[in-house]
């Protein structure tokens, strides 16, 4: 089964309709666009840690989502397939999900389904930006390239990260 299918089947599955939205924070000045990305240390769902200096010389996409989010959930799959396609060329994708979404133990079949790492919380001044989902884009060198609120579908995936990854790594990322 292609792997965008199997994510929509998984988010069908878990039982994603019908779920009353959650009052959503805001993030409070959050990071600019165009200049260095702030830090931030993901907590992925197998308890293990990531920072943004780890990922170093890679283009990064922070994607926050909720269960109960129909743009969300439409999102998902094309996420997790581009990533699929694109990773080997320095792409990495983590799908953050927000307060109000589904108990991390109802979303196994989900998670076991994405290619995309997903993880269960964040630690940096990162956050929604008046709504999910919202997707942050940071260059190989360390810059933030996009911070909105809104869903990408695989046009605006290309025209957003097909430049970021042709770009060459930096010899000494600025992160």
């Amino acid at each position: 089964m292609k792997g965008h299918i199997r994510v929509a089947l998984a988010l069908a599955l878990a039982g994603l309709s019908g779920i009353a939205p959650a009052q959503i924070a805001l993030a409070k000045a959050g990071p600019v666009v165009g200049q260095l990305a702030p830090d931030f240390t993901l907590t992925l769902l197998d308890g293990s840690k990531v920072t943004l200096a780890q990922l170093r010389g890679q283009v990064v996409v922070l994607n926050f989502w909720a269960t109960w989010c129909g743009p969300c959930r439409a999102e998902l799959p094309t996420l997790d397939a581009y990533y699929a396609a694109q990773h080997q060329h320095g792409l990495k994708i983590f799908a953050i999900a927000t307060e109000g979404s589904l108990p991390t133990y109802r979303l196994k079949a989900l998670f076991q389904a994405m290619a995309i790492p997903s993880a269960r919380g964040i630690k940096g001044n990162y956050g929604t930006l008046g709504g999910v989902p919202t997707n942050f884009v940071i260059d190989r060198a360390g810059k933030l390239r996009y911070a909105q609120s809104g869903a990408f579908d695989l046009d605006a995936l290309n025209g957003l990260l097909v430049p970021l990854l042709r770009e060459p790594a930096p010899v000494a990322a600025a992160y």
